[in-house]
């Protein structure tokens, strides 16, 4: 008899354990607002998209060691959108429509790539969802008629928000930047990618407007892997420069490292931030690159001191052309999550509620100088950055303000 009772004792704690663990749990998930996350993390691109992740990581780890209002705890949920180790606007879509459906999911942050951000924006705003880049630099997916075609459900509804400048200051700058290395002629690719296309489209009407020659302008197909016909024909128009429009996965890389071959080793090559990991496809010949990168440079930021040491001990790595400004994104997400929970007495808060956060951002301090938004998404007070690949390794050369006159 005592035998049975014991065993029924024994039954009954289990049970009021398993019964204690499922409502701990459901406590843990009901106190857990998730940050929804969109990269390009493996292949070609995975090299930019895996320390611009660090960046954001960082600061979600962060967040979470000091605590939320109301006991809330952040979560990380990231999705991949590289499809055969290229970013994909296609795998972004499907990521996207997978927070939305995500109830738990408050905001975006994300993605890399500026026509992957072309292919989201419908998605976020019909939600009424925030999406803030750290990196997407195309200026059609915050300004003018091209902004709002893609806010076809809430037309008067901006959701989307970058902490980069924008590719018409990328484009301008490395204009002035060649001629002022005294590179008169210039030839011009670009991979016909809204990011690429908008950069070297910029990039060609400044450079002639302020002197400079342009010898001819290609677009590239595709998965294009040899390019040896094209860069024979840019050869015989004996090019000063070599100016490319689009990111190292979709043929800068194996553009620079082909050149060598028909005998443009020499000539400097050039492009904006789809490209600071050149070398890892073309190697030594990678020197001579120079580029751009819409963010400044966090290495000559005294703003940046602290995060630079988090980072590096964390990850036990450099940071990447973006850690800094995912970090910021994230940042900017964070503070409005945590000002949308106070508004809202604790509780969790709504996504048009953080949303309204967002928007509202300014003059927040991040390891990238403070940060605002204008009505289009943009930030405030934009810089970014000049550098050159030598002897393997980036170099830096120059920062740039490149805020609008009288703004």
């Amino acid at each position: 008899m005592m035998l049975r009772r014991s065993a029924a004792l024994a039954a009954i704690v289990v049970l009021a354990a398993a019964v204690a663990g499922c409502a701990s749990s459901g406590g843990a998930a009901a106190k857990t607002i998730e940050i929804g996350i969109d990269l390009p993390l493996s292949g070609a691109d995975a090299s930019v998209g895996r320390s611009t992740l660090n960046g954001m990581l960082l600061a979600i780890d962060q967040a979470n060691a000091k605590g939320l209002p109301g006991g809330y705890v952040l979560q990380a949920d990231q999705l991949d959108d590289a499809v055969d180790g290229v970013h994909s606007p296609e795998q972004g879509v499907s990521n996207v429509r997978t927070f939305v459906s995500n109830a738990n999911v408050v905001v975006v942050l994300g993605p890399y790539n500026s026509n992957v951000a072309a292919a989201e924006i419908p998605i976020t705003n019909a939600a009424g969802m925030a999406q803030i880049s750290p990196s997407a630099v195309s200026d059609g997916l915050t300004l003018g008629s091209d902004a709002r075609k893609l806010r076809r459900v809430n037309p008067t509804l901006n959701t989307f928000f970058r902490v980069c400048t924008t590719d018409s200051r990328q484009g301008s700058a490395a204009a002035a930047f060649a001629l002022k290395l005294g590179l008169k002629r210039a030839y011009v690719i670009d991979d016909d990618e809204t990011y690429g296309l908008d950069l070297a489209n910029v990039f060609t009407h400044d450079y002639r407007k302020l002197g400079g020659t342009i010898l001819g302008h290609d677009h590239i197909a595709k998965n294009t892997q040899d390019f040896t016909s094209l860069l024979t024909k840019v050869a015989a128009t004996k090019p000063q420069l070599v100016f490319y429009g689009g990111t190292t996965s979709t043929g800068a890389g194996l553009i620079r490292l082909q050149m060598f071959d028909v005998g443009l080793g020499s000539v400097p090559f050039m492009g904006g931030d789809g490209i600071p990991d050149i070398a890892t496809v073309a190697g030594k010949r990678a020197d001579g690159t120079y580029y751009t990168v819409a963010a400044p440079n966090v290495e000559k930021l005294p703003s940046a001191r602290t995060f630079l040491k988090q980072y590096r001990a964390a990850y036990h790595a450099n940071v990447g052309p973006y850690s800094a400004n995912a970090y910021a994104a994230a940042e900017v997400a964070i503070h409005a999550i945590s000002r949308a929970l106070v508004a809202n007495g604790n509780a969790r808060p709504s996504r048009m509620m953080v949303l309204k956060e967002v928007a509202s951002t300014d003059r927040l301090s991040t390891p990238i100088g403070t940060i605002g938004f204008d009505a289009n998404g943009d930030v405030k007070e934009p810089v970014l950055s000049l550098y050159v690949i030598q002897n393997g390794h980036a170099h830096f050369i120059d920062q740039i303000d490149v805020k609008p006159e009288g703004a």
